[in-house]
């Protein structure tokens, strides 16, 4: 096992790989821009090193400095977190050609599965099932009209290169794609340096569910069930739960092999998770593959009492992993809400000092939180700032302790949307389980809009 760990992140994620690397006795080194100077994860290192400006592009995106960090600090490996340089192939090459251990999969598998047109050739050719579109760039407007004609209207415009929304939109005819199509492309060569774009079929009311893959170098794949995640925002997450409430058992396994033969097909090693669309009648289709670990991943850890950092540090070192897929089983249900910075009405951030924060305790729940009173949300970053994880026996005994937590979190100084996850968790929709991609749209926006 490696002897000292560089994080390569922030906040809750790099504190939650801190907190297991010190379990197994890892020295850990943290990084920091002058925004976060006094930041928990930096004052949960065992070393931490200024890597520069508040902008990102001049601090957790400085590759140089990193590296430069990396081998000043003596560490052996590093781990990426998620998001920032998690999924950068060209990141993953340099730790490697450093002679730095990147505790992820390969640089070309990442590559592979970056490019969405790619992901979705690749995954065809592995028989997993992908929604009907196209394999190749789609060059302008009047190619994207073509398409759509043959697809049918309403269609999907998405980037490439995309993640987090940028560059999707759904088009109902071929006035809005005229008009979105540019402003797409432009939007993603402007946040991903790529302006690639391609179209699917639309699907009406799917539901978002992933499955957590763990691969060792010695050819074994494991999956750890399935997540729910159809309820977004602005095509982000904000609620994530396993297992899903709405899949059948057939489905599952379906979804679960699928998930084997895509990795096993990509030689994928370490932690990943292949996303899918789910229509009303059970049909699944290929969404995408992060090929790092979720910000959602503690549901997973409380069903099956794994711990995924653990598993991602052992198979970087090369061990194997201990348990199989006939050995892991999921116990009881776990629920998570991603708590933000912002405003509750309009998703916008809200950064600002937190002056008091009290979080929940009891039976069954857990938290992942990078701030603490006296921590300030800054404009430079991400707006969340923790995240609630509850479990219990059943589903309806998860639902309920994340009701009395979310009414018992206090947060003052700063807006949250903690408003709008007791709103969303309370609702009849959710507590049946069905909750598709549009909940947001079709419950909890009208409900606002009632309220005013």
């Amino acid at each position: 096992m490696f002897k000292k760990v560089l994080i390569a992140n922030r906040g809750e994620i790099a504190r939650r790989v801190i907190r297991t690397c010190k379990r197994l006795n890892i020295h850990t080194v943290a990084i920091y821009s002058e925004a976060d100077a006094e930041s928990l994860h930096v004052k949960d290192a065992d070393e931490a090193y200024c890597v520069g400006k508040p902008p990102v592009a001049q601090s957790y995106l400085n590759i140089d400095r990193i590296l430069e960090i990396a081998q000043e600090s003596g560490a052996e490996a590093v781990h990426p977190g998620y998001g920032l340089l998690s999924e950068n192939a060209g990141f993953a090459k340099r730790c490697t050609d450093a002679g730095l251990i990147f505790i992820g999969p390969s640089a070309d598998v990442i590559a592979s599965m970056g490019s969405k047109l790619e992901a979705r050739k690749t995954m065809k050719a592995a028989g997993v099932p992908i929604v009907e579109g196209v394999e190749t760039p789609v060059k302008d407007v009047a190619e994207a009209t073509e398409i759509a004609e043959r697809l049918g209207y309403p269609i999907m415009l998405k980037a490439s290169a995309g993640g987090g929304g940028i560059g999707m939109q759904l088009v109902e005819n071929v006035e809005e794609l005229e008009k979105a199509f540019e402003g797409n492309q432009k939007r993603a060569q402007s946040f991903f340096g790529d302006g690639t774009m391609y179209m699917e079929r639309f699907i009406a009311n799917p539901h978002h569910v992933e499955v957590q893959i763990i691969a060792d170098n010695q050819g074994n794949v494991v999956p750890l069930f399935e997540r729910e995640c159809s309820i977004q925002r602005r095509n982000q997450k904000v609620v994530e739960e396993a297992p899903s409430p709405f899949i059948s058992l057939e489905t599952r396994e379906q979804m679960l092999e699928a998930s084997v033969k895509a990795a096993k097909h990509i030689g994928y090693v370490n932690a990943g998770t292949i996303e899918y669309l789910v229509d009303e009648n059970q049909n699944f289709y290929f969404l995408e593959m992060n090929t790092r670990l979720q910000v959602e991943h503690p549901v997973t850890e409380e069903i099956t009492k794994l711990d995924l950092v653990e598993e991602q540090l052992k198979i970087a070192a090369k061990q194997s992993l201990t348990f199989t897929r006939e050995s892991i089983t999921k116990e009881g249900h776990a629920i998570e809400v991603r708590i933000y910075a912002e405003n509750p009405s309009t998703f916008f951030p809200s950064p600002g000092t937190i002056t008091a924060l009290e979080l929940p305790t009891g039976e069954g729940i857990r938290h992942e939180c990078g701030v603490e009173a006296g921590s300030v949300v800054t404009p430079f970053y991400d707006p969340m700032i923790s995240k609630l994880v509850v479990w219990g026996e059943t589903r309806a005994i998860a639902c309920e302790r994340l009701t009395e937590a979310l009414k018992a979190y206090k947060v003052e100084g700063i807006q949250t949307n903690i408003p709008m996850l007791l709103k969303t968790v309370m609702h009849e929709q959710f507590l049946k389980g069905y909750t598709t991609t549009k909940f947001v749209e079709q419950y909890y926006l009208p409900q606002l809009a009632e309220s005013k």
